[in-house]
């Protein structure tokens, strides 16, 4: 398979990283917010609609970050299944998870659609490819009555009945959920950026915070402008928490995830690999996602091996591709990226609250939907409103002499590689 990378990030063809308009700093503000990506300007936005004076701390260029690093999938995943999160806290409460991911993926689209964001929103559903016999189980036990509840039919498709959907011939059968589509990241990303600016936001990019202090019952953040105080702290760092959030940073794991699209290889050859478009991903530990590009021309790959090496996670994700659609073992590759995700210990997305500062975090992967859906908790926190989330102060554990630097990540990925294998020999 040849190869050639021609530019970093797909996304950024059309919508790439910006500094933030020019405006004056302040020294004071109501609300601080650290990191401008999705979790940071949902929250803005409530806030500012709210007539609240919120100014977004943001390190480096506005859309660098993990939000526009990703396939743009709206999947708002759970990592847990619904037996596990049952087993861990009851049936009632195991549920309320489950409703609450439903909820925030129709409000992703809620927000799309009402705010007329031009994000090529595309509700085509979303496959997940089932690799072995354990996990086929489990998917239909976690999708088990959501008619009843939800009014959402999931479709269990049939090894035979795939090739409606995939010339690949490696599933033993699939998922259909119709009501997860795809985005383009970037344009969200900067039309969320519009809408806070619109609202009375003020946004600072390249002003890395360097600490964040108590005084008294306000916050003083230190950044490389100068201080600046506030009545209150929403962190939105996520993976990209560095040194400046300790507490924070020994609690989450920053996985990497790559990505590459391929060249343009035409609607006609992509629709004969994906007939119906849809989003795909896998029931594997370590498995791979894709989805045709938003105009149809290309497709795109990721996954979560996690290689520093850029030739060789490169290669990792041409082969991983091959192995889907033989038919594209030669093609090109235009762009190959990576970005880190935010894994709390327990695989459960956040919303904590730690000496006064708010941090929704620990999207597990799922942020598109995640960081709008608990960036928007966040600021109803603040103002006071219904705010509430089953996924409010869960515990953040840690382990001994974790600094948020992932030493163990090839064991835990080695250790995956032994489920998958595992489950795949049970099919």
């Amino acid at each position: 398979m040849t190869s050639e990378t021609g530019f970093d990030c797909y996304w950024w063809q059309e919508r790439p990283p910006i500094a933030a308009p020019p405006t004056t700093w302040l020294d004071h503000a109501e609300i601080i917010i650290v990191g401008c990506g999705f979790t940071g300007l949902s929250a803005a936005i409530t806030l500012a609609r709210a007539g609240k004076q919120v100014v977004i701390l943001e390190k480096g260029l506005i859309g660098e970050g993990a939000s526009t690093r990703n396939g743009g999938i709206t999947s708002g995943n759970i990592r847990l299944s619904s037996q596990q999160l049952k087993r861990r806290f009851g049936s009632e409460k195991a549920q309320k998870f489950i409703d609450e991911a439903v909820l925030a993926r129709a409000d992703l689209e809620r927000f799309i659609v009402g705010e007329k964001i031009e994000c090529d929103f595309q509700p085509v559903g979303r496959i997940v490819g089932l690799t072995g016999r354990f996990s086929a189980d489990r998917i239909k036990r976690d999708n088990e009555g959501f008619h009843a509840r939800y009014g959402i039919d999931p479709v269990f498709i049939e090894k035979h009945e795939m090739d409606d959907y995939t010339e690949s011939s490696i599933y033993n059968g699939g998922i259909l959920r119709p009501d997860i589509g795809g985005i383009h990241p970037a344009k969200l990303m900067h039309e969320m950026l519009r809408l806070a600016l619109d609202a009375g936001g003020k946004v600072f990019s390249e002003t890395p915070v360097l600490k964040i202090r108590r005084q008294q019952s306000d916050f003083v953040v230190l950044t490389d402008r100068g201080e600046i105080n506030a009545q209150h702290v929403i962190s939105a760092t996520n993976a990209y928490t560095d040194k400046a959030q300790p507490w924070l940073r020994r609690r989450l794991v920053p996985v990497i995830s790559e990505m590459m699209a391929t060249e343009k290889i035409g609607r006609n050859r992509v629709q004969s690999l994906m007939p119906k478009l849809t989003m795909f991903g896998e029931s594997k530990q370590l498995g791979y996602y894709y989805r045709p590009s938003p105009d149809g021309e290309r497709i795109l790959l990721g996954g979560r091996r996690g290689h520093d090496d850029r030739d060789r996670a490169r290669r990792h994700l041409q082969r991983a591709l091959a192995n889907i659609f033989p038919a594209l073992d030669d093609v090109r590759v235009d762009a190959h990226w990576q970005g880190f995700v935010a894994f709390p210990f327990d695989q459960l997305p956040k919303l904590v609250v730690r000496d006064g500062i708010i941090h929704p975090t620990g999207f597990c992967g799922s942020g598109t939907v995640w960081a709008r859906w608990l960036g928007q908790k966040a600021a109803l926190m603040i103002l006071g409103e219904e705010g509430d989330s089953v996924f409010s102060n869960l515990p953040m554990q840690t382990m001994p002499f974790y600094s948020g630097d992932p030493w163990f990540m090839p064991l835990a990925m080695s250790y995956y590689r032994l489920r998958d294998s595992f489950s795949a020999s049970t099919k």
